[in-house]
């Protein structure tokens, strides 16, 4: 299945849409996407796996999903190419997503395949998808659901979907 997250703010989930938030940027073009710009890449990418909070409970999905620690991060720092765009550990020196976040947002994470077979330093990183903020305020890049439309995705995803970010409506 093709779950498509639109620039017009809606996410289609089994049949219905739903709103969503992207990049404070907008959505760019998959080539032009560097990192730190704020936009969310177009293009259609494959769902690698769903990573999450143990002392939140695992997900109820078909897609492979692995347990985060607090030491956890993934790594945006386009100077380190041996890291850049996967996951590492803290202590890290370079720059970096926490993972094990205080706000929720990344209570589950569904990690994007932008970028990653190789990853190119500066071509972006950490595209995700995840819990939205109130308000459905804008990302750094990546797509964002309200709890229940991310359950719902969780529960419709299987191995093999992909998630497209379209910058218009087709």
């Amino acid at each position: 299945m093709n779950f498509v997250a639109a620039a017009d703010g809606t996410f289609e989930l089994a049949g219905r849409r739903v709103r969503c938030a992207l990049g404070r940027a907008g959505v760019t073009p998959a080539a032009l996407k560097r990192e730190g710009d704020g936009a969310s890449p177009a293009g259609v990418w494959p769902i690698r796996k769903v990573l999450y909070r143990p002392d939140k409970g695992p997900p109820a999905t078909a897609l492979p999903a692995e347990p985060i620690a607090r030491d956890e991060i993934w790594c945006d720092d386009p100077t380190d190419p041996a890291r850049y765009n996967r996951p590492a550990k803290l202590p890290y020196r370079g720059s970096f997503e926490k993972l094990w976040r205080d706000d929720d947002l990344y209570d589950v994470v569904v990690v994007l395949g932008h970028n990653d077979d190789p990853p190119v330093a500066g071509m972006g990183s950490c595209i995700f998808l995840h819990r939205a903020r109130p308000g459905y305020e804008p990302t750094l890049g990546c797509v964002a659901l309200g709890w229940d439309d991310l359950q719902a995705f969780l529960d419709a995803a299987k191995p093999g979907d992909t998630v497209e970010i379209a910058a218009a409506r087709s």
